[in-house]
């Protein structure tokens, strides 16, 4: 899989070109402390590794066909291996992502200078994401600004551009892993499912959630968003600590990863087990929206055509609710429509080694990409909030619901939790 990866990114590059990632930092805390080590979603796309402070050259032109592909990897010692752990050998490095020449981080800085006398153009990489917002100065934004200050002259391109692409359309292989990430979730929704009755806590929840996720092998794709009543109106929340009570719903938005690959799922509970009248109207208008979204995701549309219907869907199912009048509609300001009180959100994202995956989703929808479809009506004033959310396919021949075995119809849930 990896070494595919590698071969598609040579083919977009232009001649004589040179391509490098750096992993991401290690983050601080406080005092001493650092948060776990977070993969650079790109440099395990290329190469399969995920250990702190790797860098992986890619030069197909190279006259040298060692140096065509080169991983650094910090050097295995014995005091390393006392305080944080087994490190990367060779071998093992090897294996992983079928690069044959690794070396350790101490012949980079030689090597390197080496190949950009040779080549001509560079490809460095930035976060490129639109929703990014990045306040601190990253691995890579170091080594870009040094590259360019040390290199002046040379030609240098964007690779995120050419990734971005590229990551969108989901290999077998890749897919293959978001099944399994899907699998894991509908497992702890499942135990989910069991657990919850009036009393019953948003902390309690996520750890049933935890449990099923880590004996997987596998970790939360995202900080769990588990709100009931009211707490459900908020897209974040994340605090997970307030009682479930009979008559409420909840909601949980929350997903499984496993070898860096992300689920992302959304489910709304009743409380007590059965959805009130008013509870099940607001359910069911969301699961028709999302049914119909998930239908119309289509190779070759746009995704703010998309988002313009899933709009159009929820004004409707609004009106039929009470919640919206036609006359509302009919004056309402096209810049500020009336559904934004009730749906705020976009109808779905790309998924992928991110959450909200990388993609150039200016450009139409192509067969092979994995989209989150996930619509919702929020109601405050009745602390009442429904959102449904499942992961789609996008296929030429008919999309695939990555998520079609995990309960979803209300009288489907109605009947597991009676049971």
């Amino acid at each position: 899989m990896f070494r595919a990866h590698r071969e598609r990114l040579a083919q977009g590059l232009l001649p004589n070109s040179l391509v490098v990632v750096n992993a991401n930092d290690l983050l601080p805390t406080n005092a001493d402390g650092t948060l776990g080590a977070v993969p650079n979603s790109d440099l395990f796309y290329l190469s399969g590794v995920e250990q702190e402070e790797s860098i992986l050259v890619l030069y197909p032109d190279a006259d040298e066909p060692k140096h065509r592909e080169v991983l650094f990897l910090r050097e295995p010692r014995a005091e390393l291996e006392v305080w944080e752990g087994h490190k990367l050998t060779k071998a093992e490095a090897r294996a992983r992502g079928g690069i044959e020449q690794i070396e350790w981080l101490g012949e980079f800085p030689r090597l390197f200078h080496r190949l950009m006398c040779e080549c001509e153009h560079v490809y460095l990489n930035t976060n490129e994401h639109k929703r990014a917002v990045v306040q601190v100065e990253t691995r890579e934004a170091r080594f870009v600004a040094e590259t360019r200050r040390q290199y002046p002259l040379h030609d240098y391109q964007r690779l995120a551009r050419l990734l971005h692409r590229l990551r969108a359309v989901k290999s077998e292989a890749e897919l293959a892993l978001l099944r399994r990430a899907c699998a894991i979730t509908a497992g702890g929704f499942g135990r989910v499912l069991k657990c919850l009755r009036p009393g019953v806590s948003e902390a309690d929840l996520e750890a049933e959630l935890a449990h099923e996720f880590i004996r997987h092998h596998a970790r939360f794709a995202y900080l769990p968003i588990i709100g009931s009543g009211r707490n459900g109106c908020v897209l974040h929340y994340v605090e997970n600590t307030a009682v479930c009570r009979r008559g409420e719903m909840v909601l949980l938005d929350v997903a499984a990863s496993y070898a860096n690959y992300n689920a992302d799922l959304t489910r709304t509970l009743p409380v007590s087990g059965r959805f009130s009248r008013r509870q099940r109207r607001v359910y069911n208008a969301v699961l028709r929206v999302l049914r119909a979204l998930s239908a119309g995701l289509t190779p070759g549309k746009r995704l703010r055509d998309w988002q313009k219907e899933a709009e159009q869907l929820i004004e409707k199912e609004l009106v039929d609710l009470g919640l919206l009048s036609p006359r509302e509609v009919r004056r309402q300001d096209p810049d500020k429509p009336a559904l934004k009180r009730y749906f705020m959100h976009g109808a779905g994202h790309p998924l992928g080694l991110d959450v909200h995956d990388v993609g150039l989703t200016t450009e139409p929808i192509q067969a092979g990409w994995v989209m989150t479809v996930e619509p919702g009506i929020y109601i405050p004033e009745e602390n009442l909030a429904v959102r449904l959310e499942n992961d789609v396919v996008v296929r030429a021949d008919g999309n695939v619901d990555l998520m079609a075995d995990v309960p979803i119809e209300a009288d489907e849930i109605e009947a597991l939790m009676r049971s």
